[in-house]
């Protein structure tokens, strides 16, 4: 039997063909691009603040004294705007008092769910490619870790292979919408099957929803909107992504009180709370106008564009990317198949950096994805620009 740490890095591909922990892709990757002064378009977070007037509310709470625990739920104030922002983008109306707590960040959210869900003998279904915390968090549950494939170029699950991907053992559904690392939302369509699959064999929703507020062109459609679906379906959603704070490590959890009531049991014995002046000024934060949240995602589509041309000068294939920080390419355009290979060549070649989508997957995912990267375009525009001017001159490099 092996140990929760190994179990958790073999969830995250994270353990060499030893046994021991081996090199993260991501942590080789900043280093490469450390060394060689590269563009990091690797990791995704942004390289600017988000809104002074948030800022200014945590120096605030700061200076008032919001400095000792906040109550383990999180502090009424940030739970209620939670619950105004859930009516008032998607009419939701969860309950602050047992239907909402605020978590560590997303991050901690989905641990402490899989902890309270799931155990040895259960199943937890994701699509594949996944963020790569799925996997460790199911690891270290020891639950199994089975996925339905998403695939190129639109990165949209066939229904039959999702239903497929079912089975009497599968305790937990957890769906990545918008989604990372594809950059694919999911419509009506999508989200009712897995609703009705989930009814059928009597699964929990876990939905992560961190990029709601990102998606291009289209309307994020949470899934505890759909009929059926909000007696049995928990929603994870944070700070970090929509105000570009991520170091604040604010996100929260909503759904029926008595799921919520499951994870807080877990959550409180894993950070307890955190983040007590923060959590005030996230809650102005929610509150801000349309404009702040219209504006936030027609810049980051701005942005999306730009890092677009170089890479099509690049003379990869663009995959369509309608949220998130980022975009998938399929080098095999350039008669590249391995896309690791490639991630390693990248900073030196030409100063830029990415990560290659297999590391997203168990082994016969990573042999579908085998050609594919993904950038984050989550940068300043002027960062992005020079990275496309770099990107343009890879056919003549390679």
């Amino acid at each position: 039997m092996s140990a929760p740490w190994q179990r958790t890095a073999d969830g995250a591909n994270l353990l060499a063909a030893d046994g021991s922990l081996g090199v993260t892709i991501f942590e080789e990757i900043t280093t490469l691009a450390q060394e060689t002064g590269a563009i990091n378009l690797g990791q995704g977070f942004p390289d600017e603040d988000g809104p002074a007037s948030i800022k200014e509310a945590a120096r605030a709470a700061i200076a008032a004294g919001a400095n000792q625990y906040a109550p383990g739920k999180g502090t009424m104030e940030l739970r209620t705007a939670i619950a105004t922002h859930q009516e008032r983008f998607y009419a939701l109306t969860p309950d602050p008092e047992t239907e909402i707590i605020v978590t560590t960040g997303a991050t901690e959210a989905i641990a402490a769910t899989l902890l309270a869900l799931v155990g040895p003998g259960d199943e937890v279904l994701t699509f594949e490619p996944f963020y790569d915390s799925y996997g460790a968090v199911a690891g270290l549950s020891g639950a199994t870790h089975t996925t339905a494939p998403l695939l190129a170029p639109d990165f949209q699950p066939d229904l039959d292979a999702l239903e497929a991907a079912f089975s009497p053992r599968t305790k937990v559904v957890l769906i990545n919408n918008p989604h990372n690392p594809t950059g694919a939302v999911f419509g009506t369509d999508v989200l009712g099957r897995i609703v009705e699959l989930a009814a059928k064999y009597d699964a929990v929703i876990v939905t992560d929803e961190v990029y709601e507020h990102l998606t291009f062109g289209l309307r994020h459609i949470p899934i505890a909107t759909l009929p059926g679906a909000a007696e049995r379906t928990l929603t994870i959603s944070s700070a970090g992504k929509t105000f570009s704070f991520t170091g604040w490590k604010i996100g929260w959890l909503s759904g029926p009180a008595e799921l919520v009531a499951a994870v807080r049991t877990v959550k409180q014995f894993l950070s307890y709370s955190s983040g007590t002046p923060f959590q005030n000024a996230i809650a102005g934060g929610l509150a801000l106008g349309d404009d702040f949240y219209r504006g936030i995602a027609t810049d980051l589509a701005g942005k999306r564009d730009i890092l677009s041309g170089g890479l099509r000068a690049a003379g990869l294939k663009v995959l369509p990317s309608q949220g998130t920080y980022f975009i998938n390419v399929d080098a095999a355009a350039l008669g590249i198949t391995d896309a690791t290979a490639l991630a390693r060549r990248l900073p030196s070649l030409i100063g830029v950096a990415a990560i290659p989508v297999p590391v997203f997957c168990h082994p016969e995912g990573a042999e579908r994805t085998k050609s594919l990267l993904r950038f984050a375009f989550c940068k300043k525009a002027a960062v992005l620009e020079e990275a496309a001017a770099r990107l343009a001159t890879l056919k003549d490099r390679l």
